[in-house]
């Protein structure tokens, strides 16, 4: 007698008696645990005899383009935070406060040089700070040491300033004389270092690159179009990196120095046509997908005469400057690739 295939009644029916309780519940679960066994076993059956079904191509496709991220990385350190300079202005005025108590023979030889150049700028200057400004650290206005808001001390092209020019003198006076017995010192000549603001950042020329020395610039450039985008061109019977590598000389000219980071794409934009194109091969293009490499420039510039991918212009651009000259959904597409600083 098969039980998993009958039913409690029948089964109580067919022997004319009751059947006890744990009976009872055996024969109901091994009726559910084989019909559930059972059903797999149908559907795994039918599943065997079901042909697969090809997928039927897309008739509608997208063109690929290789996209250049060109950028010029920051050559110099970036501006200081206006916190930081107010602390580092405070370390120094500091460590000057501290060195007041100790004699100047503490630092200096008696009768040397350099101790007779120290008391003649420490006549001049009347403090022995170079570069915040004047202090009394004895008598009744000691504590009045605050830089105020706004005060020429808290300025950090002053205190260059200041710096040069105390390294630049002796502190001797118009006329005065070598002491007996003195050697003459002799003062280095000091070069002003270069301002961190260039020609090319006063005149705004976006197509230097010598600007905004401490950000990282971009090229941009305009399209047969007029939109402002990357270097970018359809794939030719190539792998992107070797389409970048391309387009870098082509876009450009030859007289840029560059390298490609690496093989991967940093990111990629979708455009959909607003007329879609019937291609010959019978597919319909609905728009193109740019995939974009990210590559460095370590000299020489752009020259749009040798570009032979019809661009009509170019700028570098640092990343909140590209943002005002590129399209809404282009930026939301490449504003993850580009670095803050």
């Amino acid at each position: 007698m098969n039980a998993g295939k009958q039913t409690t009644r029948q089964l109580a029916s067919r022997a004319g008696r009751s059947i006890c309780r744990s009976c009872r519940e055996y024969i109901s679960r091994n009726t559910y645990a084989t019909a559930a066994a059972a059903a797999v076993q149908a559907e795994d059956q039918v599943a065997q005899h079901i042909p697969p079904v090809a997928q039927a191509a897309p008739s509608t496709v997208y063109a690929v383009n290789a996209g250049v991220v060109l950028s010029r990385p920051p050559q110099i350190t970036r501006d200081l935070h206006p916190f930081e300079s107010a602390f580092f202005l405070y370390q120094r005025r500091l460590n000057e406060r501290l060195a007041l108590p100790f004699t100047r023979y503490f630092y200096f030889k008696k009768r040397t040089p350099a101790d007779l150049e120290w008391k003649r700028k420490m006549k001049q200057r009347l403090t022995p700070a170079r570069d915040i400004g004047r202090y009394k650290g004895y008598g009744d206005e000691a504590w009045n040491d605050e830089v105020l808001v706004g005060a020429k001390e808290s300025d950090f092209e002053w205190q260059v300033e200041r710096l040069l020019e105390d390294a630049g003198t002796d502190g001797k006076e118009v006329g005065e004389v070598e002491q007996k017995g003195m050697k003459k010192i002799e003062r280095e000549v000091f070069d002003k270092p270069t301002p961190r603001r260039t020609e090319a950042d006063e005149k705004n020329d976006t197509k230097s690159l010598n600007r905004a020395l401490q950000r990282t610039l971009y090229l941009l450039v305009k399209n047969k179009d007029g939109l402002w985008q990357f270097p970018e061109d359809r794939l030719n019977e190539e792998n992107l990196h070797g389409a970048a590598s391309r387009i870098l000389s082509q876009s450009g000219g030859p007289n840029m120095n560059t390298w490609l980071v690496g093989h991967i794409p940093i990111g990629q934009h979708q455009h959909n046509h607003t007329d879609t194109t019937k291609l010959p091969s019978g597919l319909t293009e609905h728009g193109v997908k740019t995939f974009f490499l990210k590559a460095r420039i370590m000299a020489g510039q752009v020259n749009l005469k040798e570009s032979k991918l019809g661009f009509q212009d170019f700028k570098w651009l640092a990343k909140d400057e590209l943002k005002k000259e590129v399209d809404g959904s282009y930026w939301t597409s490449v504003k993850n690739m580009l670095a803050e600083r």
